[in-house]
């Protein structure tokens, strides 16, 4: 077996200190308090309003209002809002059906 195909084995991390492991803890629990209520924050920022088609939403139908992730990372949830937008489902579904084609167009429909 060639040495470049050979599966790499892990290799030992040093360990981390007890103040190195709680902050890392404290840092992991601020983003997921962040990440929970970003739909919540974008709401309040932006509007109960379509970004895109311009429909308005009331408490009735508001979950037909999501917020799309600009860079497309689902992670990446400033607390400024500036990676969200809030687009209605149709738009939303829109939205990555044209991404979708073109990244099948960019790559000559293979």
């Amino acid at each position: 077996m060639s040495p470049f195909n050979r599966p790499r084995r892990p290799r030992p991390m040093p360990a981390k200190s007890q103040e190195e492991l709680d902050d890392l803890v404290r840092q992991l629990k601020s983003e997921q308090r962040t990440a929970g209520n970003y739909r919540d924050r974008s709401l309040e920022l932006h509007g109960w309003i379509c970004a895109k088609c311009g429909r308005e939403f009331e408490r009735n139908n508001l979950h037909l209002l999501t917020v799309h992730h600009r860079d497309g990372n689902h992670h990446n949830n400033p607390s400024d809002g500036s990676n969200w937008e809030n687009l209605c489902v149709w738009c939303h579904d829109d939205e990555h059906s044209r991404s979708i084609l073109a990244e099948y167009l960019h790559n000559g429909g293979k």
